[in-house]
């Protein structure tokens, strides 16, 4: 996967660099940051290296600095795998930002097998060597802090029990089929419901107000029939072929993957078949902790924010910290829809931790409001608690308090982290997760949070720059 030692520069980079082909500004200045700072290299370099015998031999792969700046590159312009390729392919400063200089560029699968290598424990520490090292660096100072939470959203389909159920009947179908096509005699038993299994679904969706009140149970009682059906004979497909060889060495391999998904799905539907079952049938109101709401992606939470335009969302809670130019110094996939509340001192720990004393400005919205987080920021030395009152009557002194000026200063500068989410969503991709599973999603926010940091220290050492040769 990875060799330790650097590859030699060629005749071809030693060219190039002698005709002094520079890279944009923001992304030298990013180069020239990691440059300085290896030991974020280093911690790259342990999850690629993680389970081989002996990293130094066998097929040169990509290296560490390599998929770090690959992974950054990817998420500061908001491509794809193969737009990735591409570019860096195409263009030699591209490929002096990425290091990969003159040598050739691997397939785009290359760079998805090098990002699934890194976990989220690996970038929320480099993120937290970015943030200490801007510090070191007098960019930020740690005086003034800003939270939100924010939802970013898993790659599902709306769920309703009619869809989850078709979801189980075509994807063990499917995974059945493959199966048969891959050891020696096929597989003899197993009965085809999905197109049984779509007519009733698309019969639920069909249906009007009036109809559902009187013929669904009976067609969704049809539905978990065939769905069980399905379930229960995947199941025993799986149980006279364990014994089963490949058709080929190539299938034989796979044999083993296939036996895992099918048995993974009849899990998953089965619960689907429970939550129909009880939901429909039964007129049960099945707590959240124990729905799914997608069999592909089955650690989706729904989110209820009271928010107008979405009152639902489905996907992950993310609490977010920005210091005052711009930083993203602490944030958090949640599990679950937790209180908002429930952040504020943790957060105020997290400071204290990263830059030694408590922020003299704290600044969220009403969400995070109680008495209790007002009084443990005063008494962990915050000066302008700006925290608005959520709900019931204020007393003169907190509508007095919430009228002055330093108040409204404080909440114009809470509104900035409004501004830092959309860019996130827009510009770094973080809007909707497109990866498979709840590492890889913490991937993608730890990724857009070490571009976003990155690009903000690069713009502020261009701008120290300047006013130092002023002063000068």
């Amino acid at each position: 996967m990875t060799r330790a030692a650097d590859p030699q520069i060629g005749f071809a980079d030693w060219e190039f660099k002698q005709q002094q082909i520079f890279l944009e500004p923001l992304l030298q200045g990013i180069a020239a940051f990691l440059d300085e700072h290896d030991e974020m290299i280093e911690t790259v370099r342990r999850d690629l290296e993680r389970g081989l015998k002996n990293p130094a031999t066998g097929r040169s792969g990509l290296t560490p600095p390599q998929v770090l700046r690959s992974l950054i590159l990817m998420r500061v312009k908001n491509w794809h795998y193969r737009e990735l390729r591409e570019r860096i392919a195409d263009g030699y400063t591209l490929r002096c930002f990425t290091d990969f200089l003159s040598r050739p560029v691997p397939k785009h699968d290359a760079f998805n097998r090098a990002f699934n290598r890194l976990t989220p424990e690996t970038l929320q520490t480099v993120n937290t060597l970015v943030v200490q090292a801007a510090v070191d660096l007098g960019l930020e100072d740690g005086q003034k802090l800003r939270v939100d939470t924010t939802v970013v959203q898993t790659d599902i389909h709306h769920p309703t029990d009619n869809t989850l159920l078709w979801d189980t009947v075509r994807v063990i179908t499917r995974g059945v089929r493959r199966l048969s096509q891959a050891i020696r005699r096929g597989v003899q038993g197993f009965r085809n419901r999905t197109r049984a299994a779509r007519r009733r679904m698309l019969k639920i969706q069909r249906m009007t107000a009036k109809d559902r009140h009187h013929h669904q149970a009976q067609t969704y009682r049809e539905l978990i029939e065939i769905t069980e059906q399905v379930v229960d004979g995947a199941r025993q497909v799986l149980r006279r072929t364990r014994a089963a060889r490949g058709k080929d060495p190539i299938a034989a391999l796979a044999l083993g993957e296939l036996r895992t998904e099918i048995a993974d799905y009849c899990q998953l539907g089965d619960r689907v078949i429970d939550q129909a079952r009880r939901r429909v049938l039964e007129g049960e109101q099945v707590p959240t902790a124990e729905k799914i709401y997608s069999i592909f992606e089955p650690h989706t939470d729904l989110i209820k924010r009271g928010k107008v335009l979405t009152p639902v969302e489905f996907g992950h809670k993310v609490f977010l910290a920005e210091s005052e130019q711009g930083l993203i110094t602490q944030y958090e996939v949640l599990t679950g829809n937790p209180s908002d509340e429930d952040h504020v001192e943790p957060s105020l720990d997290r400071h204290r931790a990263t830059f030694g004393r408590a922020p003299d400005l704290y600044g969220s919205d009403r969400g995070f409001y109680s008495e209790s987080n007002v009084k443990a920021c005063r008494d962990e030395g915050v000066t302008i608690v700006c925290i608005p009152q959520r709900g019931g009557k204020k007393t003169s002194k907190r509508d007095a308090y919430e009228k002055s000026a330093a108040f409204k200063r404080g909440q114009r500068f809470r509104a900035g982290i409004e501004g830092r989410i959309s860019v996130l969503f827009r510009g770094r991709g973080m809007k909707r997760c497109l990866a498979e599973g709840r590492e890889r999603f913490e991937l993608l926010v730890g990724a857009a949070v070490l571009a976003n940091n990155l690009l903000r220290i690069a713009a502020l050492l261009m701008t120290r720059a300047p006013r130092r040769r002023r002063a000068a």
